[in-house]
C-alpha cells in the first residue's frame, strides 16, 4: 500500500492513498486541527517555538551547548525529553488527536544525539535514578514516555525511527530501546530521504536492516518533493520489498504520479528493476 504525509488537509483524502498521516503538530511548532481521516502525527521533542519561547527547555551538552537550529548537525531545535510539564502538553495534543480518529503517529520522539542531555533537570534525575548507565537512564526516560502516550492511544500507535538500523545505535544516538519500544508499538515509520534517489543500493542497505533489527511491521518514508518521477518510483520499488508500505512526504501531487506510474507498470509487466 502506498500513503503519503502531508500538511494540506484536502490531500487526505485523495484516493492514490491508502492511508494519509496529516502533521498536526510539525517541528516549526505550528499547529493544527487534528482530522478524522487521517492518522494524525505529532512532532514530540522537536519545537522550535517552544525552543524559542523558553530557551531553557532547550536539551544543552556537558559544554551547555544547546541542540538549536543554528548549531551544526541539527535542522531544528530540540526540546529536553525529560520535562514532565512539556510532556503533559503533548498529552494534550495526543488526546485532542485520538478524540476524531484512534490512531496517532509519534514522530522526533528521543533526545537529539549520544551528547545530551546534561540541564540541570537530566542531571537531578539522573542521579536520583536507580541507573548507573546515563545511556540506560535516558532509554528509560523514552520508553517511559512512549508507553505513556501509548495508553493514550486506543488505535494503531505508529513511532518514527531514525534511520540507523546497526545495533545499539539507537538507543545511544536517541535513547530508543527498540527491545523496550516494541510491545508499546504496533508499526514504526522509517524516513530513508534524499534530494533525488539517483542510486538506491543505501536505502536497501538501511531497509534490510531495520527488517532484521524489527520484529514489530514497519513502513518506509520517501521524500517526495522536486524528486524526478522515474527515480522515485525506482526507490518505491526497493523500498517496498522490505516495508510494508511505503509512505510519500510532503509533495502529494508527485506522490499521486509516482503510485500511477507504479500501478501502471504493473498492469502492463514493467519492472523498475530489482533491487
Amino acid at each position: 500500500m502506498y500513503g503519503v504525509v502531508t500538511r494540506n488537509p484536502d490531500e487526505v483524502a485523495w484516493d492514490d492513498f491508502g492511508r494519509a498521516f496529516y502533521e498536526v503538530k510539525d517541528v516549526t511548532g505550528r499547529s493544527a486541527e487534528p482530522l478524522p481521516d487521517a492518522v494524525n502525527m505529532v512532532s514530540c521533542f522537536g519545537d522550535n517555538a517552544a525552543a524559542d519561547a523558553d530557551p531553557s527547555l532547550v536539551p544543552v551538552d556537558d559544554e551547555g551547548r544547546p541542540a538549536t537550529r543554528d548549531r551544526p548537525y541539527f535542522d531544528w531545535a530540540y526540546i529536553c525529553p525529560s520535562r514532565t510539564e512539556y510532556q503533559e502538553g503533548l498529552f494534550e495534543i495526543i488526546d485532542d488527536c485520538v478524540a476524531v480518529n484512534e490512531d496517532v503517529r509519534l514522530d522526533d520522539v528521543g533526545f537529539p544525539r549520544p551528547e545530551y542531555c546534561r540541564c540541570e533537570v537530566c542531571e537531578r534525575r539522573f542521579a536520583e535514578s536507580e541507573f548507573e548507565d546515563r545511556f540506560a537512564w535516558r532509554a528509560d526516560v523514552i520508553t517511559e514516555f512512549v508507553e505513556a502516550a501509548a495508553d493514550r492511544i486506543p488505535g494503531r500507535v505508529y513511532l518514527t525511527l531514525y534511520p540507523d538500523p546497526y545495533p545499539g545505535h539507537l538507543s545511544e544516538r536517541s535513547g530508543l530501546d527498540i527491545a523496550a519500544l516494541e510491545p508499546h508499538v504496533d508499526e514504526f515509520v522509517v524516513p530513508l530521504y534524499d534530494m533525488g534517489y539517483t542510486t538506491t543500493y543505501w536505502l536497501e542497505t538501511i531497509a534490510s536492516g531495520f527488517e532484521s533489527a524489527l520484529e514489530t511491521p514497519f513502513s518506509i518514508e520517501l521524500y517526495a518533493v522536486d524528486i524526478d518521477l522515474e527515480n522515485l518510483c525506482r526507490a518505491a520499488e526497493v523500498a517496498g520489498h522490505y516495508g510494508t508500505d511505503v509512505i510519500f512526504g510532503y509533495e502529494a501531487g508527485n506522490a499521486r504520479a509516482a503510485v500511477r506510474r507504479l500501478q501502471a507498470d504493473r498492469r502492463e509487466g514493467v519492472s523498475h528493476g530489482e533491487p
